[in-house]
């Protein structure tokens, strides 16, 4: 295993827990709490609280000392930090999602860790350097040099059967104010449907044809604020058709699950991360920035690093 460590890092903090669980579910793993209220919040008395913090003892370093049957602020830290671990709202309740996920049994935990630390070894290396990694099913993106971390942001990730998938690339243009060139599957799924029941479809979408290919029409969505990708998109070639982009539809991110996409990423803070891509090429202050992502006009950057 220490290749797999020395190669990515994160293998080697699975492996840690491996052990843990691998203990846990030795022993016969923990009891299933019981629930017998709607939800639980802070202030309140009741077995079961005591339950989900010898739960939370277990893997989730919570205090040992406090046994007690009442809902206190260390538990509503403790609660909101596994919440946040598990893809829910951080809101501190013990309600259904929250008991479901304290509930997954410890032989099911380990199992996950061994089908993801196989995974794991055929990942590629992670490369030294400036790194911005997306953390697919957490829907979060992480902004890293080298070891230290800069910042992270909410992202929206493909749904199901339009999965983001998981390769490597090299970041390397800004594009301002873009068009989208409609995917040929779109065109046939959404865009030709959609305009067989509304001929005037394309012009409420601020959309245009640009010429035929393969029998289909080539439709492009003009920039604007109905545009797809927002005010602004970052490329990074591959062979998946995949990118980071703003978009329109800015309450998604309040959703815990957000697979919402055709498998491209979309940003929560794309001003933030177009500041940071191009805060050496110091022409591109944010004032620029923010007038090329409302100018109407496509503009590519080319960034130095």
């Amino acid at each position: 295993d220490k290749y797999y460590e020395d190669v990515n890092p994160s293998y080697g903090l699975l492996k840690k827990q491996l052990s843990i669980y691998y203990d846990i579910a030795s022993g016969g793993g923990w009891r299933p709490i019981p629930k017998k209220k709607k939800s639980y919040k802070k202030g309140s008395s009741a077995p079961e609280i005591t339950l989900v913090k010898k739960r939370l003892q277990m893997t989730d370093g919570y205090p040992a000392e406090d046994s007690s049957q009442v809902y206190n602020d260390t538990l509503q830290t403790a609660l909101k930090k596994f919440q946040q671990h598990h893809g829910l709202t951080a809101d501190g309740q013990i309600n259904e999602a929250t008991l479901r996920e304290l509930n997954v049994p410890a032989e099911q935990r380990l199992q996950q860790l061994l089908i993801n630390m196989d995974r794991m070894r055929w990942l590629p290396v992670q490369p030294n350097g400036d790194l911005i990694i997306v953390n697919i099913p957490a829907f979060k993106l992480h902004v890293k040099e080298g070891s230290q971390d800069v910042f992270d942001m909410d992202v929206v990730v493909g749904k199901g059967g339009h999965d983001t998938r998981i390769f490597t690339g090299n970041l390397n243009q800004v594009v301002f104010s873009p068009y989208w060139n409609v995917p040929k599957n779109i065109v046939t799924r959404e865009i030709l449907p959609a305009i067989e029941k509304d001929p005037g479809y394309l012009e409420k979408e601020n959309m245009e044809i640009i010429g035929e290919e393969d029998g289909l029409p080539k439709i492009r969505q003009l920039p604007g604020e109905k545009n797809a990708l927002g005010k602004v998109k970052f490329l990074f070639p591959n062979s998946f058709d995949i990118y980071f982009h703003d978009t329109p539809s800015k309450s998604l991110f309040k959703k815990d699950k957000r697979a919402f996409s055709h498998g491209c990423i979309r940003l929560s803070q794309p001003l933030k991360m177009a500041r940071y891509l191009l805060r050496d090429q110091l022409e591109w202050d944010e004032e620029r920035i923010v007038k090329a992502m409302n100018s109407g006009e496509e503009k590519y950057v080319r960034i130095k690093k």
